[in-house]
């Protein structure tokens, strides 16, 4: 059977904000994917926890809660606010004082610092977390098929945006 010729117009791309495509249709596409995928990441994040048994964390919760389990160390706020790109340190404040509530956390102040860390049943937790991400997500990620070091360079990149748009919302700030 022959090709037969398309009638249909080529699709337009997928956007937020058809408005802003104007301007730059790829950026638009770009940041459409990384408005959908951030999202999504949180609400696994969220659900993962659940099913770990975290049921009272949010996604901010967690990431506060994975980044002090990493490297077993003890980290300040500011350390958190910095690692995590946030600015308003407030909502990590009350991360802390939750998990500090939920007995995951505790903090000890060492001269005028509060320095923070995970304790046992926080990194309890974050284990069973890591055991139900290799159910359910390491093995998604595998059967696709991607290079390791294809994920690796797009690490990279999403860094590299991110410092561009925070030089950008500096920009936007002295305007």
């Amino acid at each position: 059977m022959a090709d037969l010729p398309s009638t249909r117009s080529p699709r337009s791309p997928i956007v937020a904000s058809a408005h802003l495509a104007a301007q730059s249709q790829e950026l638009s596409e770009l940041e459409f994917g990384l408005i959908i995928a951030s999202h999504a990441f949180m609400r696994w994040m969220e659900r993962c926890m659940k099913a770990a048994g975290g049921t009272e964390l949010n996604a901010l919760d967690v990431m506060v809660l994975h980044n002090l389990t990493s490297r077993d160390r003890a980290k300040r706020q500011a350390d958190l606010c910095l690692l995590l790109n946030i600015e308003d340190t407030h909502t990590v404040t009350y991360a802390l004082k939750k998990l500090i509530k939920l007995g995951l956390v505790e903090g000890e102040k060492q001269g005028k610092e509060m320095f923070y860390r995970t304790t046992e049943q926080g990194r309890a937790l974050c284990q069973e977390y890591a055991e139900i991400r290799g159910e359910c997500l390491i093995s998604s990620f595998d059967s696709l098929k991607i290079d390791p070091a294809e994920l690796h360079r797009l690490a990279g990149l999403l860094r590299t945006l991110s410092g561009v748009y925070d030089q950008a919302a500096r920009a936007a700030t002295s305007l």
